[in-house]
C-alpha cells in the first residue's frame, strides 16, 4: 500500500533551545536505515514548513518525498520512473473517511460469520490495529533504560512500550549537541499531523524531539521500530545547517503526474 511505504520511509528518515549562532535556515540530516535487507542511506533536508527525504523505494527504486506544510501537500517522486503522485490534505482526509467506511461495511459482515470464525477474525485484525473492535493505538511510552554510544555521540536509551508490551527503541541526544533547536523539527510535526487520521498508529514515530508527555527527552540518533512487519533500524550519521534552493522542495520539470491508488483524478503539477 502506497501510505504505508510513504510512511516507513519518513520512519526511516525522520525518526532546551540551543545557543543562537546558527548560520543556516536550513538542517541536513543523513541517515543509515537497515530494514533487513541491508543498509541503507538516506537524506532529509527540513526548513521551518518544508521538507525532503531521499531514500530508496520497496523495488530498489530512488525515491524523494517532499512535504509543503503551508500549501498541506505531499509530493512522492520516482526518478528511475521520472513521475510523481500528490496528497493533499483534502485527499488525506477523504481516504481516512474511506477507511472508516470499509470498517463499518467489514462490521456489517462479520456478523454474518459463525462466532468461532468471527472472533479469529476480529482477533487478527486487532493484532494489526485495524478493523471492529481495535482501539485507537496509543502512542508508545518510553522508560529509560541507560546510555549508549551512537558513532561519535552518547545517548541515552529508552524503550517505548504500548499496553506494557515492548513496541521501540530510542537512543537520544541533546539537540544542542547537533546544534538544532526545537524550531527545526516543527516540519516533522506538523507532517505527523498531516497523516494523523489516516494512521494514527505511525504518527508518533517520525524523526522528533522528546517530550515529558512521552517519557523521552532529545533528539533520537538511534531508532528501532517495527513497519509492516519489518524491524527498521535508523542510526544518524550527520546533521549540518545549510539553506537550501526552492528547487529543493519542488517536484522536477518534466516528471509526469501518476494517479495516487484509492484517489479520484485531479489536475495537473500546480
Amino acid at each position: 500500500m502506497a501510505c504505508r511505504w510513504i510512511v516507513a520511509s519518513l520512519i526511516a528518515v525522520m525518526c532546551a533551545l540551543p545557543e543562537p549562532m546558527l548560520a543556516a535556515d536550513g538542517v541536513l540530516l543523513v541517515q543509515q536505515v537497515n530494514n533487513g535487507s541491508g543498509p541503507t542511506t538516506a537524506q532529509v533536508q527540513l526548513e521551518k514548513t518544508r521538507m525532503r527525504a531521499d531514500t530508496v523505494g520497496p523495488m530498489g527504486e530512488k525515491m524523494t518525498v517532499i512535504f509543503d506544510a503551508n500549501r498541506q501537500v505531499l509530493w512522492m517522486v520516482n526518478y528511475d520512473m521520472k513521475s510523481y503522485t500528490e496528497m493533499t490534505k483534502a485527499d488525506v482526509d477523504r481516504l481516512g473517511g474511506q477507511v472508516n467506511a470499509a470498517m463499518a461495511q467489514l462490521e456489517e459482515q462479520l456478523k454474518n460469520m459463525p462466532p468461532a470464525q468471527r472472533a479469529q477474525v476480529e482477533a487478527m485484525m486487532r493484532g494489526r490495529g485495524i478493523g471492529p473492535g481495535a482501539a485507537r493505538p496509543a502512542r508508545p511510552q518510553y522508560r529509560k533504560t541507560g546510555t549508549d554510544m551512537v558513532g561519535r555521540w552518547a545517548c541515552d536509551k529508552y524503550d517505548g512500550f504500548q499496553n506494557d508490551q515492548k513496541v521501540s527503541e530510542l537512543c537520544t541526544v541533546d539537540p544542542k549537541v547537533l546544534n538544532l533547536t526545537t524550531a527545526d523539527l516543527d516540519v516533522s510535526l506538523q507532517l505527523a499531523t498531516f497523516f494523523e487520521a489516516v494512521m494514527p498508529q505511525n504518527a508518533g514515530a517520525l524523526f522528533r524531539l522528546g517530550s515529558s508527555e512521552q517519557g523521552f527527552s532529545g533528539v533520537p540518533v538511534r531508532s528501532v521500530n517495527t513497519v509492516g512487519g519489518r524491524q527498521v533500524v535508523t542510526e544518524l550519521k550527520e546533521a549540518t545547517r545549510q539553506n537550501f534552493a526552492d528547487s529543493t522542495f519542488a517536484v522536477p520539470t518534466g516528471f509526469q503526474k501518476q494517479q495516487m491508488p484509492g484517489m479520484p483524478a485531479r489536475g495537473g503539477r500546480q
